[in-house]
């Protein structure tokens, strides 16, 4: 990119427009979001939005949306546990307006997901839902809430983990991703739901060098980031897409049981899962986070992580280098001897632990 900043605004704009060789199921996520658009569902208008990829080795992605965190719905629990109970009477997704929903699934007999179009007027006829995020970070951003009137709390079990790996496979685009937070990792919702989201460009993360740890019985290899700010892991391999998901899925298990903070994306059509811990929130708790950082009032969940970051101020958008979304993304990120022990501990895990039959 050399040493100037990308715009990717008008880029945003036109996404929509270009249908060819999109899915049958992102075709329709992008007419039903366009016509939630129309009706004015929405905090703002995301195509209106400024971005650009900054300029340096990572090119990481800067979006201004001035106000956001005073629009967004509020964070209601605190940050310092990964596992809480849910509590019906704080916001949750069964209060959402009807017009949010943009679609429902069911597990077909091949077990796949499928989608269909008559939405009920009531989320509660719904077993999984499709919903639009009123505060969008990119276009066609929507919200996975698997058995949506379970009402279960922001916590990876191995089904829900599947399903969201179907989701991006259904998807066949890598431009369309899917993400999830833990609570202390920025889920500001405690109802268990996923994000996603279509951005024509590579996230910093999935092009970042990485060093393979080992590959396990099933043919699922562990990776580990390398000269990327964020420490991360990396899976993919196996010899179906269940195999990847089961040994994600355990692992984020693993990660919530033990109280640390996460953030997964589910990259490439779900051929790739890059898993980030972090510990911004315990550092705000602890008053050790940086006031430059606190100023900006950014919140690195996994879209930010993953190297694309949403401002809230003109003067920070402006002003945004790589030096400085580097030094922000390394304070949120594990220390290295903390990432080493973590890793030791997750390694050792997956080595006791028995292969699904």
């Amino acid at each position: 990119m050399g040493n100037r900043s990308f715009d990717l605004s008008c880029s945003l704009r036109k996404e929509e427009e270009n249908g060819t060789n999109l899915s049958p199921f992102v075709r329709k996520l992008f007419k039903e979001w366009d016509d939630r658009k129309a009706r004015g569902l929405f905090h703002h208008d995301i195509s209106s939005c400024e971005t650009k990829v900054l300029p340096g080795e990572h090119n990481f992605v800067a979006t201004l949306i001035e106000g956001r965190d005073q629009k967004k719905r509020p964070t209601q629990f605190g940050m310092n546990q990964v596992l809480q109970p849910f509590d019906s009477v704080k916001f949750n997704f069964t209060k959402v307006s009807p017009e949010e929903v943009i679609f429902t699934f069911k597990e077909s007999q091949n077990d796949s997901v499928k989608y269909f179009d008559n939405v009920p007027h009531a989320v509660a006829a719904s077993p999984t839902a499709i919903l639009i995020n009123v505060s969008p970070i990119g276009y066609c951003h929507v919200l996975l809430i698997p058995r949506i009137q379970d009402c279960l709390p922001q916590r990876v079990d191995k089904e829900s983990f599947l399903l969201a790996m179907y989701v991006a496979s259904e998807a066949k685009d890598p431009f369309f991703r899917v993400g999830y937070n833990s609570l202390g990792g920025f889920a500001t919702i405690n109802h268990l739901h996923f994000q996603a989201y279509y951005l024509k460009v590579q996230y910093p993360v999935e092009k970042a060098p990485t060093e393979k740890l080992t590959t396990l019985g099933n043919g699922v290899s562990i990776i580990q980031l390398v000269q990327y700010p964020v420490s991360g892991f990396v899976f993919e391999g196996g010899a179906c897409l269940e195999d990847l998901s089961d040994v994600v899925s355990k692992v984020c298990i693993f990660l919530q049981e033990n109280n640390k903070p996460f953030n997964a994306l589910i990259s490439e059509s779900g051929k790739r899962v890059f898993l980030l811990p972090q510990c911004y929130a315990e550092k705000q708790a602890l008053g050790r986070a940086s006031q430059e950082f606190l100023d900006m009032r950014i919140n690195p969940a996994v879209w930010e992580l993953s190297g694309h970051l949403v401002l809230k101020r003109r003067k920070d958008y402006d002003e945004a280098s790589e030096a400085t979304i580097c030094r922000f993304l390394v304070e949120a990120s594990l220390s290295e001897s903390e990432f080493q022990e973590l890793k030791s501990c997750i390694l050792e895990f997956l080595s006791s632990a028995a292969p699904e039959e």
